[in-house]
């Protein structure tokens, strides 16, 4: 973070000091979190909807914030006005800061932005990108999932005048969100993943996700690149929505006839190895860093569903001017950065546990049983599929749960597990689609699910735990992983100020 003065801050936002505030107050650092806060922080009091940032900056100052950007005056114990920023909406505050700090930064010297977005796969698709882009130069990017109006300002604020890369991870809960993000940041290179029926509830139609995830390509500049997924149809529909150059991943066996492929980044030879790792021959079009190449990669990620994600960072680092050489060698070293993405933890006794509870919607979720079988299949080994709800699917709900349900049997899943009331549907389907006894079977909550494990669990079985964050089974899926007395407190860096958009 540059530092800035309290004038400075009220300018960039349009707010006013309060009485006392000395104007050449320095600030360093920003958070929201007042148990981040060090010397020189501004602390940003945000209203939430369990607690009130305001409440927090007596907390605050006295770790050390310098400053307070707050929507109303707040005093001391003596009835002093704390020193601060007064703006109508902090949230909106934090907006304008980013978009000055970003205007900063390019000023400073060089700096590409890239922005990823889709239904599936975007923190996967970031740490990669981040990886690679680290072998130009200094590259920063989002904590975790820090991808909304909150989270990405604050990953905003830790790029300094050095930063040469900075990459956003956006998220989105209505029309106009991504569009938000891009004014505040203004990308260079934009990834589109993919299209899913990922909270659907909250956007009413999966016409108005791709309006929305479109909105990253249209803010790129002319001289812009947009890497677009061939293989999702509603995604390849964006190419029309853009001025930059477009720049394909593919993992379509029959993508070399297209005629788009010459400049397309592409998979062939694609399976997974015993353990499940995506494996494939990379393909890179004639780009910045030399002519078109071939190269081998192994990636250490679980389930082949990530060739998405491996794809598209590839062709994000091929924008860029990462060499091919360069990006085969990161492809195949990196494995999971962020926390419960089909992390896999491998017991003492036998039994394997992969956790994938971060985050789950009704592509996800296929896509994990999809891997469990395969491990399975090649394996011998028992499969177990703890499930929870997918939540915000609206009124598909119980159709999607149930459909669920019966993929799990159609794979072959010998265990289903289902945890919740949210979920009970997929229950109801796996027995209408012919699991009997005690195949599958439904319990109330995550204490009930972990009885269960506890006494039929036996060495050699792989169990697989996935659910939206807010149902809680990834802490299950670490209890079940490492003992019941693993902390439920062990997410990637400082506690999440938000919680992460689709």
């Amino acid at each position: 973070m540059m530092d800035l003065t309290a004038s400075q801050i009220a300018a960039i936002t349009g707010g006013t000091l309060s009485p006392g505030t000395d104007p050449a107050t320095v600030i360093t650092s920003v958070a929201t979190d007042s148990r981040e806060v060090t010397d020189g922080t501004l602390f940003v009091a945000k209203p939430g909807e369990v607690a009130d940032g305001h409440d927090f900056i007596p907390a605050a100052r006295t770790a050390g914030a310098t400053l307070v950007l707050a929507e109303r005056e707040t005093t001391d114990d003596a009835g002093r006005p704390h020193p601060a920023v007064v703006v109508p909406d902090a949230v909106v505050a934090m907006g304008a800061l980013a978009a000055d700090h970003v205007a900063r930064l390019r000023a400073a010297g060089p700096l590409t932005v890239v922005g990823i977005t889709g239904s599936a796969g975007k923190t996967t698709t970031k740490d990669l990108t981040m990886a690679l882009l680290a072998t130009l130069g200094p590259t920063v990017g989002p904590i975790g999932s820090y991808n909304g109006e909150v989270g990405v300002p604050l990953t905003v604020f830790t790029a300094g005048p050095g930063t040469r890369y900075l990459v956003i991870e956006m998220g989105a809960t209505q029309r106009g969100n991504i569009a938000y993000l891009a004014d505040l940041v203004r990308p260079d290179l934009g990834a589109v993943l993919m299209v899913g029926t990922a909270h659907l509830g909250e956007f009413g139609s999966v016409e108005n996700i791709v309006a929305t995830k479109g909105e990253l390509v249209e803010a790129l500049p002319a001289a812009g690149t947009a890497v677009l997924n061939h293989d999702d149809e509603r995604v390849r529909s964006m190419a029309q929505r853009t001025g930059a150059a477009i720049l394909w991943f593919t993992a379509d066996p029959h993508a070399g006839e297209l005629p788009e492929a010459a400049s397309a980044v592409r998979a062939t030879d694609l399976h997974t190895d015993a353990d499940g790792h995506p494996v494939f021959t990379l393909h890179l079009p004639a780009g910045p860093a030399g002519a078109a190449s071939e190269h081998e990669v192994r990636s250490r990620l679980i389930g082949i569903h990530h060739i998405g994600n491996l794809l598209a960072s590839a062709a994000l680092a091929h924008a860029a001017g990462v060499p091919g050489a360069d990006i085969a060698a990161v492809l195949t070293s990196s494995g999971a950065v962020s926390r419960w993405r089909m992390e896999r933890t491998d017991r003492a006794d036998g039994v394997t546990v992969i956790n994938d509870a971060y985050n789950a919607n009704p592509d996800s979720m296929r896509a994990a049983l999809r891997t469990l079988a395969a491990l399975g299949a090649d394996s011998g080994r028992r499969t177990w599929a703890v499930l929870g709800a997918m939540l915000e699917l609206g009124e598909d709900s119980i159709a999607e749960h149930d459909a669920v349900g019966r993929a799990a049997v159609r794979l072959n899943i010998a265990q289903l597990v289902v945890v919740g009331e949210g979920a009970r549907a997929m229950h109801t389907g796996a027995v209408m689609e012919g699991s009997w006894g005690d195949e599958s079977q439904w319990v109330p909550d995550v204490a009930a699910a972990e009885a269960v494990l506890a006494d039929r669990l036996r060495p050699g079985d792989i169990v697989l735990v996935k659910s939206s964050n807010g149902a809680g089974l990834r802490h299950l899926g670490d209890r079940i992983a490492w003992g019941p007395m693993s902390s439920q407190d062990t997410d990637e860096g400082p506690a999440a100020p938000e919680v992460p958009a689709p």
